[in-house]
């Protein structure tokens, strides 16, 4: 078990849901994935909970805040991606047409965070890391594998990233789009067509699974949705979109072959 101690910058690094009922959350994501949690009290009347394999941190959870779910907004999970200097960052995605959803702020003595929402309207997170670097444990069974962007606008996407955040842009023999840091594969863009109807853009984390078939059937068992079933993925492996009870949706992944290493910092 390699355990991450730094991410380099403009790498995602963390993902969180936040949902209507977090104690019922935690209880379908332990029985599906086997995480266990550890509360922080933030001061505002609730708490955060770091999601946790073996006592390593691997995603968070809280609660939806009261006026999202007063403008009918349903659970979501989201995506950080790393930086030493979130507030330049921002100027960037400003000037490459971003806007900031959500202003700077101070996560206690954990970073300091923005979130964003580029140009095609996906909303993604930056972390500035103190105390919490993001995620302990990523790429191996039940743990953060991968990110996806789900946009109709992939060439408007493309270049707002690679101005942003300096990503480098490939794609597969199937037509996927492939973000690159360097020589590393980190995230993927799938093209919404108009099948997707009215979803909106975002970015969606992957779940690693060790048995795609075993994972979308107990998530059923545990009250959760299967959005897509099963389905083969070229020569990559096996995924399923899952729904949780709360409806907070993410995908899980079946590697045919081995994934890469968590990064080495």
């Amino acid at each position: 078990m390699q355990v991450v101690q730094r991410y380099p910058d403009n790498m995602f690094c963390w993902v969180d849901l936040a949902t209507t009922d977090p104690a019922a959350a935690k209880a379908f994501y332990s029985g599906l994935f086997g995480w266990e949690y550890f509360d922080i009290p933030t001061g505002m009347g609730f708490h955060y909970s770091l999601c946790q394999i073996e006592g390593y941190n691997v995603a968070g959870l809280s609660i939806l805040p009261q006026e999202m779910m007063d403008q009918g907004i349903p659970p979501v999970w989201s995506s950080y991606i790393k930086h030493d200097n979130v507030d330049a960052v921002a100027e960037k995605a400003v000037a490459a047409g971003g806007t900031v959803a959500m202003p700077a702020m101070d996560v206690m003595e954990s970073g300091r965070m923005i979130v964003l929402q580029d140009p095609t309207g996906a909303m993604v997170g930056l972390w500035q890391p103190k105390e919490h670097i993001g995620a302990q444990l990523v790429n191996m069974p039940n743990a953060l594998v991968w990110n996806e962007l789900q946009t109709k606008d992939v060439d408007t996407a493309r270049s707002f990233y690679a101005e942003v955040f300096g990503w480098g842009h490939d794609s597969d023999p199937n037509g996927y789009h492939l973000f690159k840091l360097g020589e590393r594969m980190q995230a993927g863009m799938l093209k919404m067509d108009d099948s997707w109807g009215e979803v909106p853009p975002s970015w969606a984390p992957y779940f690693m699974s060790a048995d795609i078939e075993a994972t979308a059937a107990k998530a059923g068992e545990l009250g959760g949705v299967i959005h897509v079933p099963p389905t083969d993925t070229g020569t990559v492996g096996r995924f399923a979109v899952i729904g949780d009870p709360q409806g907070g949706v993410f995908t899980s992944m079946q590697f045919d072959g081995p994934v890469d290493p968590p990064p080495g910092y």
